[in-house]
């Protein structure tokens, strides 16, 4: 890669801004580019809650609108020693919270196959910048599907790794239990590639692994012969959607003429219909605990007040949405000291049997795979900011990856009325090679040739 790279990256940036508004703030581009390392001069985008040094960083939220780190998050240092060049920040859902990226502060990310609609989120800003072509490689962080929904919505491969294997240090968090860092790209193998770059242990980050990083790319077989697929029927017979449905069933089909060991597995309707509520209790908790900083005081934009408490009050208040604030009630009702038994530790304690139950399907399998979305983006007016409404676990199923800490990546499988679907695999934690080898044979195998119309 050289210049003319990037300078065509820059391009396609601007152009495709006014229509998708994914980008909150553009980076200065260096003079030099390198020739050095596994991505030199590869063009990236970063999910705005990943700070860099210099470049603001606001994770989308207006509390945050004016901060302007003085370091680089782990993940930034090492796309920078691996010769990337980061081109932008990348809108996401405020602070990370929500699944639409509707409610960013600089307003609602479009999908690049049908502007009326949402990107998903809420790293959608990394996900349309993607499909679009503007870049080959963008970073988010998926702490409940935020990275796999927007790639099925917009036709890309989203790969969320196992918890762990990418360090977090200088990410805004949301729930520090679930938030892993991943990656968006065109192909399993740029998947692979960048995995290689930014995974291995950091000591600034304890929750980061010693686990060896191996050399994916190169190590890569997309060979599906005596590979154990197990199929989660649970999820997928809920499919309601025709093309989804037939697309999925000749995608099992087409496996098994591949050579894969294909099996139907099961798992209990009552720990999956407890996925939304175990997952909202445990992520707004965490999230209220993480951001109680941000009040105007030690913290983020000041509003002014007569007092202390009135300009920590103002300056929430004005800051963050009112979808945000709903989910800072709730987050801290479930932390009153009289309710954590009955609700923030009781989540905790379903949380280890959803994943135990998980866990078991993959006993007998290399990994586990089932549709990602059971349908495609929704229009962005008929989508609401808060999701306090029905829960249904063919929607939130792979958060079940995020409760367990198991690497899963999605896969564009197909169009219906021209917009994208995907499918999810997800294999036992730490074992990506696997995972992406197998990511590669079913990517041979679909061959997905949407193209977005933007």
């Amino acid at each position: 890669m050289d210049k003319t790279t990037i300078e065509q990256s820059a391009k396609r940036l601007s152009e495709v801004q006014p229509s998708l508004n994914a980008v909150v703030t553009f980076a200065e581009l260096p003079d030099e580019i390198s020739t050095q390392g596994k991505l030199a001069g590869i063009p990236v985008v970063l999910k705005d809650n990943i700070i860099t040094n210099g470049l603001r960083t606001t994770a989308s939220s207006g509390i945050l609108d004016n901060y302007i780190p003085v370091y680089d998050s782990i993940v930034a240092k090492r796309l920078k020693e691996a010769g990337a060049v980061i081109m932008a920040k990348a809108s996401m859902d405020e602070l990370g919270m929500g699944g639409t990226n509707r409610n960013a502060f600089t307003g609602p990310v479009h999908n690049p196959y049908d502007l009326d609609r949402i990107s998903g989120g809420s790293s959608g800003g990394s996900a349309v910048l993607v499909a679009s072509k503007a870049v080959p490689l963008a970073i988010g962080t998926d702490t409940g599907d935020s990275i796999r929904k927007p790639a099925a919505f917009c036709g890309v491969v989203g790969f969320k790794p196992t918890y762990g294997r990418i360090p977090r240090y200088g990410i805004i968090p949301y729930a520090s239990s679930l938030d892993t860092v991943g990656t968006f790209t065109r192909s399993v193998k740029d998947a692979a590639l960048a995995l290689e770059v930014l995974a291995g242990r950091d000591d600034h980050d304890m929750t980061s692994s010693y686990e060896e990083v191996g050399e994916y790319s190169e190590l890569l077989n997309d060979d599906l012969k005596g590979k154990k697929i197990g199929i989660l029927r649970t999820v997928s017979d809920e499919i309601k959607n025709p093309d989804i449905k037939a697309a999925f069933d000749q995608l099992v089909d087409d496996l098994k003429n591949a050579g894969a060991i294909v099996s139907d597995l099961e798992m209990d309707r009552k720990l999956l219909e407890l996925i939304a509520p175990v997952y909202k209790t445990i992520a707004n908790a965490e999230a209220t605990a993480n951001h109680s900083n941000l009040d105007g005081i030690r913290f983020g934009v000041r509003k002014p007040g007569e007092s202390v408490e009135d300009v920590m009050t103002a300056s929430r208040t004005e800051g963050f949405s009112s979808y945000v604030r709903a989910r800072f009630v709730i987050g801290s009702y479930s932390l009153f000291e009289e309710n954590q038994d009955r609700l923030f530790r009781k989540a905790q304690k379903i949380r280890r049997l959803i994943s135990e139950a998980y866990a078991r399907l993959f006993e007998d399998q290399d990994v586990v795979l089932t549709i990602a979305a059971p349908d495609v983006a929704p229009k962005i007016e008929e989508t609401s900011e808060v999701r306090f409404g029905i829960d249904r676990f063919e929607e939130e199923h792979m958060q079940l990856a995020n409760f367990t800490g198991y690497p899963s990546i999605v896969l564009p499988l197909g169009l219906s009325d021209g917009l994208p679907f995907g499918v999810e695999l997800t294999a036992r934690p730490f074992e990506e090679q696997k995972l992406l080898d197998t990511a590669a044979g079913v990517e041979k195998v679909i061959d997905f040739q949407g193209e977005p119309t933007l």
